[in-house]
């Protein structure tokens, strides 16, 4: 297939913009890796107005998709962990172009899987694992049962994903298989969830138990980017919290995040008189040196 696709890729490689060229084949037994597709031709670019561009080739009975990223979507799909497959692509396809060695020293970056990369990927999970644990539960004590297993068994991915980050690895391309051998704990409720003989509700009952003492122990652990970031300024509005470059990925789950910690008590609230002396601004800190003296800063 690479000789079908080389004048496409050849012509990209021309372009200034073009970073990298990366050839992914369907592999038995992983034809979902591809999405269903014999080939995948994957280019980051520097910049362009739009940050996905994707289109179909075919070639006899062969299908194809050529897919360019920007690098900065790259990278925000690497943190967040929205696209499983991106990782696996970047790890396993074969490099037909690298300006300036970008993806050469992207791989390493991966393979290294950098402090400040981790304590971002932990703390964007941990606040998804908040967010889907707390509807979750108020769904359970509305006696909505099978709404609320959805949520947990979401919440269970997220905290299974905390695992296999805090063993320094990726979790997009597998959770499960890795989950069981390095943390028994969480693969065990895991199991009991979908495999228990219990009634719905009694698993749940569980689950939620377990679930607390689970949270209340990765919270520090979880909360460490977002606190850091915040030593940066005095004061915070959400709308700051929320512009800022690398907060910005917890997205939906920033502001649900953020009241857990004001629970927690690791941040604090400042209010701020508004135009109408009725109202308040509500501003958010840290303690400086708390947080210092929590994470050894």
């Amino acid at each position: 297939m690479e000789h079908i696709l080389r004048p496409i890729y050849q012509e990209r490689a021309s372009q200034p913009e073009t970073l990298g060229v990366i050839l992914i084949n369907k592999r038995e037994g992983a034809a979902n890796m591809t999405d269903t597709f014999d080939s995948v031709l994957l280019i980051i670019v520097k910049d362009s107005d739009t940050p996905i561009y994707s289109k179909h080739y075919m070639y006899g009975d062969a299908k194809m998709v050529m897919h360019i990223l920007t690098e900065e979507r790259l990278r925000k799909w690497i943190f967040i962990g929205s696209n499983k497959r991106l990782v696996d692509w970047l790890f396993h396809g074969k490099i037909m172009f690298d300006r300036n060695e970008f993806l050469f020293k992207l791989r390493s970056e991966l393979q290294e899987f950098p402090f400040v990369g981790r304590k971002l990927k932990t703390g964007i999970q941990f606040a998804k694992l908040i967010r889907r644990y707390q509807e979750g539960k108020e769904l359970f004590e509305d006696g909505h049962y099978l709404d609320a297993y959805n949520h947990v068994v979401a919440s269970l991915h997220h905290l299974g994903r905390l695992s296999i980050i805090d063993s320094g690895h990726y979790p997009e391309v597998t959770v499960w298989a890795h989950v069981k051998r390095n943390d028994p704990a969480i693969y065990k409720l895991y199991e009991e969830l979908i495999m228990s003989n219990e009634s719905l509700e009694k698993r749940l009952e569980l689950l939620f138990l377990a679930g607390e003492f689970l949270i209340n122990s990765r919270t520090t652990d979880g909360a460490q980017h977002i606190l850091e970031t915040m030593l940066a300024q005095p004061y915070w509005t959400i709308q700051e919290l929320h512009n800022h470059p690398e907060l910005s990925y917890y997205s939906i789950d920033l502001e649900v995040f953020v009241e857990y910690l004001i629970e927690k008590e690791l941040v604090q609230v400042e209010p701020v008189v508004a135009k109408n002396e009725a109202i308040f601004h509500r501003n958010y800190y840290v303690d400086r040196h708390f947080i210092e003296s929590e994470y050894g800063l």
